[in-house]
């Protein structure tokens, strides 16, 4: 059943932007046969717009079908690229907020690597949840003072107390946000100095891209720093830090409990109208987008062209499924080796190492997050592939 109000701030002034039937409800679980992939069980999408806070959320989504379990394969940490910027930000949470010898919370931690970061680098002490995390697949963890928890942060941990309360690329799979932002709350009500640290991505880059590729099941909650902080500040927080990262791809929002004078914008937050505007932009023209891509596909499988696309995650996933591409393209490519031999949710294409295309030797790699095309482009030189590399946003920007 379609929701109705806002589960931000409760407006039901909500207008359908964006619809696409049966994708599948996990992009990143690993399946081992085709026949899984293809099989895997799908929902629809229907994106919503509140006209009130900015929220836009998928208003036909059905948290009873998630599968977050150990064949859960989100990690980005064997990409050098992504490396250097978690752990420049480690740093920079570390410096910033004086994270020394402290008590961290980080909720969705995956396999704990980024916690494992801040506690190494600031001799703190980390305790992490999430419900596909696999155990001893990283051996440093009680070196560096970590614990994780196998399951969903909820008010049954509140009585664990921290410092400093993190959680990265977790909030856009919750639908019910203002509830799990006043669990939080209630959390750390006991020690109000906590600080809150939450790292989404940004949707306008997404509207203004039309990148259909970065829309799918598993994120229900699409924000803009106008919507995020406005979340917050409902839930009684001040928001006391927020910027924009990863070549404008992720907010950073900090915060602690309390309003402390007047409340006035940050300079990061963008006006309600603006994003109205984005927003209709997208809404009016993304399905141009999507033929422009169906075209091009068509016309390469035609002229006989070997295309591959680099990227086995999320996106690529949503750039497959939403596509409808199964012929078109063969193999996809991806460096985390826990993924090769694998196959696509949705669409049954197998996942094979960048090793692979020495033999498979593809015309086309269509890049499915251009912040990794330098990266990948000295990965296709190394082995002497001549591929035309092309970014997912080469009929964009």
């Amino acid at each position: 059943m379609e929701k109705s109000s806002c589960p931000c701030c409760g407006s039901e002034e909500i207008s359908s932007i964006y619809e696409i039937d049966n994708i599948p409800i996990h992009s990143v679980l690993l399946f081992q046969t085709k026949e899984k992939a293809l099989t895997y069980p799908k929902g629809d999408i229907k994106l919503g717009f509140c006209e009130n806070c900015g929220f836009i959320s998928n208003i036909s989504f059905d948290p009873s079908l998630q599968e977050y379990s150990d064949g859960y394969e989100s990690t980005q940490i064997y990409s050098t690229t992504f490396n250097v910027f978690a752990r420049k930000l480690a740093q920079s949470l570390i410096d910033r907020y004086y994270l020394q010898s402290k008590d961290i919370i980080e909720i969705g931690c995956g396999q704990g690597e980024f916690l494992e970061m801040l506690c190494e680098h600031g001799k703190n002490r980390g305790m992490g949840f999430d419900p596909a995390y696999t155990p001893g697949r990283n051996e440093n963890m009680e070196k560096n003072q970590v614990t994780i928890i196998k399951d969903f942060y909820s008010e049954k941990y509140s009585n664990i107390q921290c410092d400093f309360l993190c959680c990265r690329m977790t909030l856009e799979h919750i639908y019910e946000t203002g509830n799990f932002i006043g669990t939080v709350k209630k959390s750390i009500q006991d020690k109000p100095d906590t600080i809150v640290f939450f790292q989404v991505p940004d949707v306008r880059r997404i509207l203004k891209d039309q990148a259909f590729w970065d829309i799918y099941y598993e994120h229900c909650s699409y924000f803009s720093p106008g919507s995020l902080a406005k979340l917050f500040r409902n839930n009684g927080f001040e928001i006391i830090d927020m910027w924009i990262d990863y070549d404008d791809q992720y907010i950073m929002l900090g915060a602690r409990l309390g309003h402390r004078g007047k409340i006035k914008s940050l300079p990061a937050e963008e006006d309600i109208m603006q994003l109205k505007s984005q927003v209709d932009l997208f809404s009016k023209n993304h399905k141009n987008l999507l033929n422009t891509w169906k075209s091009y596909l068509e016309k390469a499988k035609t002229d006989g062209r070997r295309i591959v696309i680099w990227g086995g995650g999320s996106k690529g996933v949503a750039f497959l499924t939403t596509l409808h591409i199964i012929k078109e393209i063969e193999y996809v490519v991806d460096i985390n080796p826990n993924k090769h031999g694998t196959y696509m949710a949705g669409t049954g294409q197998q996942i094979v190492s960048p090793e692979f295309l020495v033999q498979y030797n593809p015309d086309i790699v269509i890049v499915m997050n251009p912040i990794y095309c330098n990266e990948i482009k000295e990965s296709l030189d190394k082995m002497g592939i001549n591929a035309k590399l092309e970014s997912v946003q080469m009929f964009g920007r």
